[in-house]
């Protein structure tokens, strides 16, 4: 089933029915363009910014932390919330699990989607320092 598999194997997928166009894909040229960039930035400078995109990628535990924190939040209020969202037949529990849900939807989408942009940079720049790492070795040769 396709609907299981990961956006690596639909891509994959996408980019092998047209070989002759991989260059042209969306989904290289945002990246092309990520690592023209780190490219073209000295390598001092360069590492400062993996430095702080180690920084990021390891901050963003907040959102996990967060939604495994709002239950016991809502332990706390628990009567209130039982008198507010079960009042008299009232919808209230409905519209409250909905939100609740798709904040947590989003915030997981939101928090995955940034560690691997995270992870992807950093791989950037670390294939651009070993790569003038071993210029610099080959030319001291």
């Amino acid at each position: 089933m396709n609907l299981f598999r990961g956006d690596a194997h639909k891509i994959y997928r996408r980019l092998r029915k047209n070989p002759e166009l991989i260059g042209q894909s969306k989904y290289l040229k945002e990246l092309k363009e990520v690592r023209e960039f780190y490219d073209s930035i000295e390598s001092d400078v360069l590492k400062l910014i993996f430095y702080r995109l180690i920084k990021e990628k390891n901050g963003s535990g907040m959102i996990p932390i967060y939604v495994s924190s709002i239950p016991f939040l809502f332990l706390f209020f628990s009567q209130h919330l039982d008198k507010i969202l079960f009042a008299d037949g009232s919808r209230n529990w409905l519209i409250f699990i909905l939100i609740y849900l798709i904040g947590i939807t989003f915030s997981l989408f939101l928090h995955f989607r940034e560690k691997a942009w995270a992870s992807c940079h950093i791989e950037i720049i670390q294939d651009i320092l070993v790569s003038r790492k071993d210029k610099t070795i080959n030319l001291d040769d």
